[in-house]
Protein backbone atom coordinates (compact mmCIF):
# COMPACT_ATOMS: atom_id res chain seq x y z
CA UNK A 1 0.00 0.00 0.00
CA UNK A 2 1.40 3.24 -0.61
CA UNK A 3 2.84 5.59 1.96
CA UNK A 4 2.08 9.09 2.95
CA UNK A 5 -1.93 8.55 3.49
CA UNK A 6 -4.05 10.56 5.27
CA UNK A 7 -7.39 10.31 6.77
CA UNK A 8 -8.40 12.90 4.69
CA UNK A 9 -6.83 10.85 1.56
CA UNK A 10 -8.80 7.37 2.42
CA UNK A 11 -12.17 6.54 5.15
CA UNK A 12 -11.03 6.92 8.15
CA UNK A 13 -10.04 3.24 10.39
CA UNK A 14 -13.60 1.93 11.56
CA UNK A 15 -11.16 -1.53 13.14
CA UNK A 16 -8.31 -1.73 15.30
CA UNK A 17 -7.43 -3.74 12.68
CA UNK A 18 -7.45 -0.98 9.96
CA UNK A 19 -6.03 1.88 12.64
CA UNK A 20 -2.87 -0.11 13.37
CA UNK A 21 -2.40 -0.66 9.43
CA UNK A 22 -2.98 3.01 8.56
CA UNK A 23 -0.20 3.54 11.45
CA UNK A 24 2.48 1.26 10.19
CA UNK A 25 2.17 3.82 6.68
CA UNK A 26 2.20 6.96 8.52
CA UNK A 27 4.61 9.25 7.68
CA UNK A 28 3.76 12.12 9.44
CA UNK A 29 7.01 12.42 10.99
CA UNK A 30 9.88 12.90 8.92
CA UNK A 31 12.85 12.62 11.73
CA UNK A 32 11.51 9.72 12.97
CA UNK A 33 11.22 8.27 9.65
CA UNK A 34 14.54 9.24 8.58
CA UNK A 35 15.91 7.55 12.76
CA UNK A 36 14.34 4.93 12.21
CA UNK A 37 16.06 3.65 8.88
CA UNK A 38 19.07 5.13 9.68
CA UNK A 39 18.89 2.51 12.85
CA UNK A 40 17.86 -0.38 10.96
CA UNK A 41 20.86 -0.08 8.23
CA UNK A 42 23.28 0.55 11.10
CA UNK A 43 21.45 -1.99 13.37
CA UNK A 44 23.24 -3.09 16.76
CA UNK A 45 26.19 -6.02 16.24
CA UNK A 46 24.56 -8.20 18.71
CA UNK A 47 21.64 -7.78 15.54
CA UNK A 48 23.88 -7.66 12.85
CA UNK A 49 22.38 -11.19 11.22
CA UNK A 50 18.73 -9.58 11.53
CA UNK A 51 16.24 -7.60 9.49
CA UNK A 52 14.93 -4.70 11.28
CA UNK A 53 11.68 -3.79 11.06
CA UNK A 54 12.37 0.22 10.93
CA UNK A 55 8.77 1.94 10.34
CA UNK A 56 6.18 2.95 12.72
CA UNK A 57 5.43 -0.24 15.18
CA UNK A 58 1.26 -0.92 15.08
CA UNK A 59 -0.55 -1.88 18.07
CA UNK A 60 -1.00 -5.05 18.71
CA UNK A 61 -3.35 -7.25 21.31
CA UNK A 62 -7.09 -8.12 21.84
CA UNK A 63 -9.94 -5.47 20.16
CA UNK A 64 -12.02 -6.11 22.60
CA UNK A 65 -9.80 -5.77 25.41
CA UNK A 66 -10.51 -3.95 29.10
CA UNK A 67 -7.22 -3.83 29.89
CA UNK A 68 -4.70 -0.97 27.84
CA UNK A 69 -1.32 -0.36 28.27
CA UNK A 70 0.00 2.52 26.81
CA UNK A 71 4.05 3.00 26.42
CA UNK A 72 6.25 5.68 25.03
CA UNK A 73 7.76 4.83 22.44
CA UNK A 74 9.51 1.58 20.19
CA UNK A 75 13.18 1.24 21.50
CA UNK A 76 15.30 1.76 18.26
CA UNK A 77 16.63 -1.87 18.67
CA UNK A 78 13.70 -3.39 20.58
CA UNK A 79 10.28 -3.16 18.57
CA UNK A 80 12.14 -1.18 16.21
CA UNK A 81 13.78 -4.59 15.21
CA UNK A 82 11.25 -6.73 15.76
CA UNK A 83 8.51 -5.06 14.79
CA UNK A 84 6.18 -5.48 17.86
CA UNK A 85 5.53 -3.02 20.54
CA UNK A 86 7.74 -3.10 23.61
CA UNK A 87 9.27 -6.53 22.58
CA UNK A 88 12.74 -7.50 22.10
CA UNK A 89 14.32 -5.63 25.08
CA UNK A 90 14.13 -5.83 28.71
CA UNK A 91 11.19 -3.61 29.20
CA UNK A 92 9.62 -6.26 27.40
CA UNK A 93 10.79 -9.21 29.32
CA UNK A 94 9.20 -7.39 32.51
CA UNK A 95 5.96 -6.77 30.49
CA UNK A 96 5.20 -10.36 29.01
CA UNK A 97 6.54 -11.65 32.53
CA UNK A 98 3.54 -9.68 34.18
CA UNK A 99 1.00 -10.16 31.43
CA UNK A 100 1.34 -13.93 31.60
CA UNK A 101 1.30 -14.45 35.44
CA UNK A 102 -1.79 -11.86 35.76
CA UNK A 103 -3.39 -14.19 32.76
CA UNK A 104 -3.45 -11.42 30.17
CA UNK A 105 -0.70 -13.60 27.43
CA UNK A 106 -0.18 -16.89 26.34
CA UNK A 107 3.32 -16.63 26.82
CA UNK A 108 6.05 -15.28 29.20
CA UNK A 109 7.93 -13.89 26.29
CA UNK A 110 7.65 -12.49 23.00
CA UNK A 111 10.36 -11.81 20.90
CA UNK A 112 8.70 -10.47 17.38
CA UNK A 113 5.80 -9.63 15.90
CA UNK A 114 5.56 -13.45 14.12
CA UNK A 115 5.60 -15.73 17.59
CA UNK A 116 3.08 -17.12 18.59
CA UNK A 117 2.06 -15.05 21.34
CA UNK A 118 -1.53 -13.84 22.25
CA UNK A 119 -3.14 -11.56 24.24
CA UNK A 120 -6.48 -12.31 26.07
CA UNK A 121 -8.33 -9.23 27.51
CA UNK A 122 -4.79 -6.79 27.17
CA UNK A 123 -4.26 -4.17 24.02
CA UNK A 124 -0.55 -2.22 23.55
CA UNK A 125 0.12 0.52 21.75
CA UNK A 126 2.29 3.56 22.20
CA UNK A 127 1.77 7.27 22.55
CA UNK A 128 4.67 7.23 19.66
CA UNK A 129 4.75 4.82 17.35
CA UNK A 130 8.12 5.58 16.11
CA UNK A 131 11.08 5.26 17.72
CA UNK A 132 12.82 8.85 18.57
CA UNK A 133 16.49 9.83 18.77
CA UNK A 134 17.45 9.28 22.45
CA UNK A 135 13.62 8.34 23.43
CA UNK A 136 12.55 11.83 23.24
CA UNK A 137 10.03 13.12 20.86
CA UNK A 138 9.31 16.22 20.16
CA UNK A 139 6.10 18.34 20.83
CA UNK A 140 5.05 18.22 17.25
CA UNK A 141 5.74 14.56 17.06
CA UNK A 142 3.51 14.15 20.36
CA UNK A 143 0.68 15.69 18.34
CA UNK A 144 0.99 14.25 15.41
CA UNK A 145 0.79 10.43 17.11
CA UNK A 146 -2.06 11.77 19.19
CA UNK A 147 -4.16 11.78 16.95
CA UNK A 148 -3.89 8.04 16.30
CA UNK A 149 -4.49 7.50 19.97
CA UNK A 150 -7.45 9.41 20.07
CA UNK A 151 -9.28 7.29 17.47
CA UNK A 152 -7.61 4.07 18.72
CA UNK A 153 -9.28 4.74 22.18
CA UNK A 154 -12.85 5.68 20.69
CA UNK A 155 -12.43 2.25 18.72
CA UNK A 156 -11.29 0.30 21.69
CA UNK A 157 -14.88 0.20 23.50
CA UNK A 158 -14.60 -2.19 26.41
CA UNK A 159 -11.48 -0.41 27.96
CA UNK A 160 -11.91 -0.47 31.88
CA UNK A 161 -8.80 0.33 32.78
CA UNK A 162 -5.37 2.37 30.75
CA UNK A 163 -2.32 1.62 32.39
CA UNK A 164 -0.08 4.11 31.53
CA UNK A 165 3.69 3.47 31.64
CA UNK A 166 5.51 6.56 32.53
CA UNK A 167 4.33 10.55 32.64
CA UNK A 168 4.64 11.19 28.99
CA UNK A 169 1.77 8.29 28.81
CA UNK A 170 -0.03 9.38 31.70
CA UNK A 171 -0.46 13.04 30.27
CA UNK A 172 -1.27 11.89 26.71
CA UNK A 173 -3.71 10.24 28.56
CA UNK A 174 -5.11 12.39 29.91
CA UNK A 175 -5.28 14.93 27.38
CA UNK A 176 -7.14 12.32 24.64
CA UNK A 177 -9.32 11.55 27.46
CA UNK A 178 -9.87 15.74 28.35
CA UNK A 179 -8.92 15.18 31.94
CA UNK A 180 -7.50 19.22 32.16
CA UNK A 181 -6.93 19.35 35.32
CA UNK A 182 -5.11 15.82 36.14
CA UNK A 183 -3.10 15.03 39.15
CA UNK A 184 0.77 14.94 39.27
CA UNK A 185 2.13 11.59 38.01
CA UNK A 186 3.18 8.80 40.85
CA UNK A 187 3.93 5.65 40.36
CA UNK A 188 0.39 3.41 41.55
CA UNK A 189 -1.02 6.50 41.10
CA UNK A 190 -5.10 5.87 40.24
CA UNK A 191 -7.28 8.72 38.48
CA UNK A 192 -10.85 7.30 37.95
CA UNK A 193 -12.61 9.47 34.33
CA UNK A 194 -16.10 9.86 34.85
CA UNK A 195 -18.14 7.97 32.94
CA UNK A 196 -15.31 6.17 32.04
CA UNK A 197 -12.32 4.02 32.57
CA UNK A 198 -9.44 4.42 35.11
CA UNK A 199 -6.04 5.36 34.47
CA UNK A 200 -3.17 3.40 36.44
CA UNK A 201 -0.21 4.87 36.47
CA UNK A 202 3.70 2.93 36.72
CA UNK A 203 7.05 3.58 36.23
CA UNK A 204 8.06 2.44 32.79
CA UNK A 205 9.61 -0.85 32.97
CA UNK A 206 13.15 0.31 31.55
CA UNK A 207 16.77 -0.64 32.05
CA UNK A 208 16.55 2.98 33.94
CA UNK A 209 13.91 2.43 36.38
CA UNK A 210 14.60 -0.95 37.09
CA UNK A 211 18.63 -1.45 36.82
CA UNK A 212 18.46 1.50 39.62
CA UNK A 213 15.58 -0.15 42.11
CA UNK A 214 13.09 2.80 41.11
CA UNK A 215 11.06 0.20 40.03
CA UNK A 216 10.97 -3.13 41.49
CA UNK A 217 9.59 -6.38 40.57
CA UNK A 218 6.77 -6.36 43.58
CA UNK A 219 5.57 -3.10 42.86
CA UNK A 220 5.32 -3.92 38.92
CA UNK A 221 3.66 -7.13 39.46
CA UNK A 222 1.05 -5.87 41.90
CA UNK A 223 0.22 -2.85 38.86
CA UNK A 224 -1.82 -5.71 36.65
CA UNK A 225 -3.28 -7.25 39.92
CA UNK A 226 -5.01 -4.03 40.88
CA UNK A 227 -5.60 -3.48 37.19
CA UNK A 228 -7.34 -7.29 37.50
CA UNK A 229 -9.03 -6.47 40.14
CA UNK A 230 -10.86 -3.87 38.94
CA UNK A 231 -12.02 -5.48 35.57
CA UNK A 232 -13.34 -8.27 37.62
CA UNK A 233 -15.06 -5.15 39.80
CA UNK A 234 -16.51 -3.88 36.79
CA UNK A 235 -17.57 -7.32 34.98
CA UNK A 236 -19.65 -8.32 38.99
CA UNK A 237 -20.89 -4.77 39.85
CA UNK A 238 -21.45 -3.90 42.98
CA UNK A 239 -22.24 -6.14 45.91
Amino acid sequence: MANGLRFSQMQKPTSIRELSEFVEQCDRCPRLRAYCSKVALEKKAAYRDQTYWGGPVGSFGDENAELIILGLAPSAHGANRTGRLITGDKSGEWLFRALFETGFSSHPKSESRTDSLVLTNAYITNVIHCAPPENKPTPEELIQCGRHLNLELNLLQNKKVILALGAIAYQQTSRTLNLFRAQRFTHALEVQVPDGPLILCSYHPSQQNTFTGRLKWDAWIEIFRKAKTRIEQCSTGPA
